[in-house]
């Protein structure tokens, strides 16, 4: 299973939307077989589903994340864990021992003006988080 990590460099972007890269990770019976890093560049909110899709991504492990991006993931067969934080290799390794799970809080009202340093807890330009169930 291929698993890509929202990323800053190396470590876990805190928001998908915004994040550098993605740290992708090739995955074969609980061990990590393999990585790339590829620039989420100039893409814009509604193409990264598409571009993971492609890259052949079945997980995706983020900081922070809206709704509507879970939704979207969701809808194309991707599945989502959110509130990892720290190195992109040792969350998936957490992730695949089975020591990583999802926080459930889902960032919400976002404005594209907002910095790439946002953090989902800082609550800044009106942003919210939400927690699920």
């Amino acid at each position: 299973m291929k698993i890509a990590v929202a990323s800053e460099g190396r470590s876990v972007s805190p928001h998908f939307g915004h994040c550098a890269n993605f740290n992708i990770f090739d995955t074969e019976n609980g061990w990590i077989t393999g990585s790339v890093s590829l620039s989420n560049g100039d893409r814009e909110h509604g193409c990264v589903p598409g571009f993971l899709t492609s890259s052949g991504v079945r997980l995706v492990i983020a900081g922070g994340i809206g709704g509507g991006a879970v939704a979207n993931l969701n809808s194309i067969g991707i599945d989502v864990i959110m509130g990892a934080s720290g190195d992109a290799r040792q969350a998936v390794e957490a992730y695949l021992a089975g020591n990583l799970k999802s926080t459930g809080a889902l960032c919400s009202e976002h404005q594209h003006g907002h910095e790439h340093g946002h953090n989902c807890h800082g609550h800044h330009d009106g942003h919210q988080c939400h927690h699920g169930s």
